[in-house]
């Protein structure tokens, strides 16, 4: 037997208890349950009081992000915002972009990649796996500053470090990441992150990655659980890409309590809502 749960109060908004946050709520379950008006490219507009709209990703970055060069060492700053994207591609460029503004020594940490089976070898050279940039899976190249937010990509030594968890690079090493947890009961330790291998289980290909199983985190998807369970008090959505899937435009829109606290970049302002009837 199986059950089909509706959210009916997003929580988050609840706890504001203003009126505007009221309007929000409203507003959020309209596009949880597909009820605001499509356009015939079946795409919505947003109210004018759901978020502020913005015209470019730059602008999406410096209202999420803002004096960056400043406050980047500021855990708290740090741990409170993020920009959310519906593909993995848009995450890595706006990382790359966000992280190059910050003018401070770049490490480079490459993977070792090698196929499982042995007899394999010949049709996949670590070339070809190197090219590889899968979901869930750290880069073959992996760039990194100190004090850049990170994110956990598998669980390692929980309770304090599981697969979602936030934190900022103290110190890189050659083998060894130092971080400091940003968020939830741990905030504030230190942890070491070292290399781990990885095989992805979502690909035809058997092979193993040993890298540090973490990615940036200025920018994370939205689809994964790594978004769903962070409540943020600023939060950028680049909808430069459609949502793609049920719920995903719900799920960025609902990260904040109040609409001043959420910015959306959407090519003419508008952009697809998948939400299929409950």
């Amino acid at each position: 037997m199986c059950f089909c749960v509706i959210v009916t109060t997003n929580m988050r908004v609840q706890l504001q208890k203003d009126q505007s946050a009221e309007v929000f709520s409203r507003q959020l379950l309209d596009i949880g349950n597909g009820q605001l008006p499509i356009d015939e490219t079946r795409r919505i507009s947003f109210p004018d009081n759901l978020c502020n709209l913005v015209t470019s990703k730059e602008e999406l970055i410096e209202k999420v992000f803002p004096k960056i060069q400043i406050n980047f060492r500021n855990h708290d700053w740090l741990s409170e915002r993020a920009v959310l994207a519906a593909k993995n591609k848009d995450v890595y460029q706006l990382n790359n972009f966000i992280q190059s503004s910050i003018q401070s020594e770049e490490i480079i940490y490459k993977s070792i990649d090698t196929v499982v089976e042995a007899d394999e070898v010949v049709n996949y050279p670590s070339e070809f796996l190197n090219s590889l940039d899968l979901p869930g899976m750290p880069p073959h190249i992996l760039k990194l500053k100190i004090c850049v937010p990170i994110i956990m990509l598998r669980n390692f030594n929980q309770p304090k470090l599981c697969n979602g968890t936030r934190l900022a690079v103290k110190k890189l090493m050659n083998n060894v990441v130092e971080a400091t947890i940003l968020t939830g009961p741990f905030k504030g330790e230190d942890v070491l992150i070292p290399r781990i291998p990885m095989i992805p289980t979502d690909t035809p290909i058997k092979f193993q990655r040993l890298q540090f199983p973490i990615r940036m985190a200025f920018a994370i998807t939205i689809t994964h659980n790594k978004a769903q369970g962070h409540s943020l008090e600023l939060c950028g959505l680049d909808l430069g890409a459609d949502c793609f899937s049920h719920g995903q435009l719900y799920v960025a829109c609902s990260r904040v309590g109040k609409p001043d606290s959420l910015y959306i970049y959407a090519n003419n302002g508008r952009t697809k809502n998948i939400a299929y009837p409950q």
